[in-house]
């Protein structure tokens, strides 16, 4: 009968816990080690900042509408804010506040006036009035002021004779304005003269 010949013995070769925890732990090192060799990708491709004018500052808050100074003769009354609204209007990245605003008479309703305000960049200034879009001189009321898209938009309402009573304005507009060739270019679409 042929004899085989008995296996050495591979009690060496057999895999225990500690083989496979010491494994483990020098494959981490190596893992760790490599991405902490290679460079950022975000600031590999990130171009770095370099000071120049195209270099703006971060977003500042728009003018306060409440600490500005109007041009509307009140006649020793005060002036009331009585709507504003903010967006950037010319594309500068700096936003601009749009106010509307009227005598504070107490009673009756005085007609509103619609203003641009702007702060200089980088100075705590009191914000000025930079455009008139509307003069309190037109006899109009404002409602639904906002910005949207670079355009201020208002719903004015008038009165389409000097019978028809302050309380009770009888004409509507849809107002736009927008910021062309270095100034603003208003557009209005008139409703039918009805009671609003």
């Amino acid at each position: 009968m042929p004899h085989t010949p008995a296996a050495p013995d591979q009690a060496h070769t057999r895999t225990r816990p500690v083989h496979w925890t010491a494994t483990a732990v020098a494959l981490g090192a190596v893992v760790a080690a490599a991405a902490f060799l290679q460079p950022d990708p975000a600031a590999a491709s990130a171009p770095r900042a370099v000071a120049g004018p195209e270099t703006r500052p971060a977003t500042a808050p728009a003018p306060d509408a409440a600490a500005a100074t109007y041009p509307l003769d009140c006649h020793g009354v005060p002036q009331r804010v009585v709507a504003s609204a903010q967006g950037d209007l010319d594309g500068d990245g700096r936003p601009e506040t749009v106010a509307a605003v009227r005598c504070d008479a107490g009673s009756g309703t005085p007609p509103h006036a619609v203003y641009v305000l702007t702060t200089d960049p980088g100075a705590a200034t009191t914000p000025r009035v930079v455009a008139t879009l509307l003069e309190a001189g037109a006899r109009k009321t404002v409602t639904d002021l906002a910005v949207r898209d670079h355009t201020v938009t208002a719903t004015l309402l008038g009165y389409s004779s000097p019978e028809i009573p302050r309380y009770a304005p009888d004409l509507k507009q849809q107002a736009k304005w927008r910021w062309t060739g270095g100034k603003f270019s208003q557009e209005l679409t008139d409703s039918a003269a009805k009671r609003v």
